[in-house]
């Protein structure tokens, strides 16, 4: 008995072919995907957002952070539920989903807002040196965060137009012998 020999290009095909697939019945998963790597980018340098908080210890910034936290799980529990499976879009959850992304994004503005104003003051102005880097860092981790969430509010609203291009794609497999299925008789006749 001979061995059949794995074929790696045909696998990868067949998980490209299916990953298609899925993105064809939930197309929705993209926009998902960039609000769940806001979240991660955000979430994973909490760090940087704690130390500047309580370094500057400006008007809001706490709650702004608490505030970007919290409606970021919210919205993407939102988004879930405004995509149900096989069923129409939840409106109201998808205005919601907006509204709290929108809040997020005051709340970063905010923030920055404040970093920007305790580096700027005039009287006892913080300043950025090597040992308080991650407030610049901070600041440029709110700047992102706010444009991947720009970014995933417009893939969204533009949901409708880009699924239709995706269901567009063809994703049948090529089997050999389908060309004689005309030849075939299913009449029953004898």
């Amino acid at each position: 008995m001979g061995k059949k020999k794995f074929n790696f290009k045909a696998v990868l095909k067949e998980a490209w072919r299916m990953f298609l697939v899925s993105l064809k019945r939930r197309p929705q998963m993209i926009a998902l995907a960039v609000f769940l790597i806001a979240f991660l980018q955000y979430s994973l340098q909490l760090t940087v957002i704690s130390n500047t908080t309580s370094k500057i210890q400006g008007s809001g910034m706490g709650l702004a952070g608490f505030v970007t936290m919290l409606f970021s799980m919210l919205s993407m529990l939102c988004f879930g539920n405004a995509f149900p499976k096989r069923k129409k879009t939840n409106i109201p959850m998808l205005i919601l989903m907006y509204v709290m992304n929108l809040v997020v994004i005051y709340a970063d503005y905010h923030y920055m807002n404040a970093i920007l104003a305790a580096v700027n003051r005039e009287l006892n102005p913080i300043q950025v040196t090597t040992s308080t880097i991650y407030i610049a860092k901070a600041y440029s981790l709110l700047q992102t965060h706010i444009i991947i969430l720009i970014v995933g509010i417009v893939l969204t609203a533009l949901l409708p137009v880009y699924s239709k291009w995706i269901k567009k794609i063809n994703t049948n497999i090529e089997v050999e012998g389908n060309q004689e299925m005309g030849t075939i008789d299913i009449s029953g006749e004898e």
